[in-house]
């Protein structure tokens, strides 16, 4: 919806509709822990979501709708010397691309963050990385002021209506079938997270992306205790609490492809034992529920912006865990590709070809080119 709303207001383009399956927001911009930052290292990757980060701050008044933007800043934490060196360098790459940095002795860390567990012998805290401009936004708010953006500019908005083919002529898109009848185009954009293979097959397209499930879980509220979202930095856990006072959390994929939004229970047990690591008062909190959101993981850990094989047809997908706080500036750059058949400067590397000529591949945490290791 955030690509389909600029079509309208950058662009001019009005004759546009976004089909949805199911309701709006019943993907994955409802089942994530709406973590918003922009503490990325790797040129490519670092001035697209420090480009994010800055949309997200004009976000609500370029809706009017509010989003529950929180700016409440994030923590890596750091447990060895040499994971306090990558920070250091870390922290200076953002500050050269104009973001804030701050680096955190473990003494700044035990006034701020009390409640970890600082005596740990397998997993010390030798310090943290602190982004003060990052935070937290209510995804439901963002899907749905979004949606009345979009209307409001004349979109479409087609609920219950899913795409069953694609319509091709002489290498050209003409249209899509639908459950609800074809629609014809001459421009058609892919933009479904985890079904993004499978709804690209039906144009005969082959992504380089393995659909996987990420688990998320809340607790019952409590009074406020954590200000601030944290990221253990020896095990995949992060969390922060919500404005109702449940903490949300998350960690892992299950490891292994499926397109079930829902999870498996030693993944469970491995990311409650990563966060009673970090912070043992969380031992005596009660889970309410959990979700699984499908994440498209592409081979590199970073996104796809870009046209198809198909003349017409463009794709937007390999968000992996990114996803959400990517919302706006994906968006951006969509619409201008769609718009101008020109890839906007921050999203210029998110192109097919790196994953043929090597060249451009973007992987943050050097796991190399194993889907479910991102």
């Amino acid at each position: 919806m955030r690509f389909s709303a600029l079509l309208a207001k950058n662009h001019g383009i009005r004759n546009v509709a976004v089909l949805e399956k199911g309701h709006l927001g019943s993907g994955n911009i409802g089942r994530n822990t709406t973590i918003v930052r922009a503490n990325y290292l790797l040129p490519g990757n670092s001035e697209f979501y420090s480009h994010s980060l800055k949309l997200w701050e004009g976000l609500e008044s370029d809706l009017n709708y509010n989003v529950m933007m929180s700016q409440r800043g994030l923590i890596m934490l750091c447990h060895s010397d040499g994971q306090r060196d990558a920070f250091v360098r870390r922290a200076n790459a953002m500050r050269s691309r104009g973001d804030d940095a701050q680096m955190f002795s473990v003494q700044d860390l035990r006034k701020l963050l009390p409640y970890l567990n600082y005596n740990s012998a397998r997993f010390p805290i030798y310090g943290g990385l602190l982004q003060k401009r990052a935070g937290t936004a209510r995804h439901d708010a963002v899907a749905w002021g979004y949606a009345r953006a979009a209307d409001q500019r004349g979109v479409d908005l087609i609920q219950n209506c899913e795409v069953t083919g694609f319509n091709i002529n002489s290498g050209r898109i003409t249209g899509v079938e639908t459950t609800r009848g074809r629609i014809e185009a001459n421009k058609v954009a892919i933009v479904v997270a985890g079904r993004s293979s499978q709804v690209a097959q039906l144009a005969g397209i082959r992504l380089p992306i393995e659909s996987h499930i990420l688990q998320a879980f809340v607790t019952e509220g409590l009074k406020p205790i954590i200000n601030n979202v944290v990221s253990f930095g020896m095990g995949h856990f992060y969390i922060s609490q919500s404005d109702k006072g449940g903490l949300v959390f998350g960690g892992d994929l299950d490891g292994y492809a499926s397109y079930a939004q829902r999870g498996n229970l030693p993944l469970l047990e491995h990311v409650f034992e990563a966060g009673m690591a970090l912070m043992p008062m969380i031992g005596k909190a009660k889970v309410l529920r959990s979700w699984g959101g499908i994440m498209d993981m592409s081979p590199d850990g970073s996104p796809i912006i870009d046209k198809t094989s198909v003349d017409g047809l463009f794709i937007n997908c390999g968000w992996c865990y990114g996803g959400f706080k990517a919302v706006p500036a994906s968006g951006y750059a969509y619409a201008h590709l769609i718009a101008t058949d020109n890839h906007f400067h921050t999203a210029k590397n998110y192109r097919f070809e790196r994953f043929q000529t090597g060249y451009h591949l973007m992987d943050e945490e050097g796991t190399g080119s194993q889907h479910n290791l991102h």
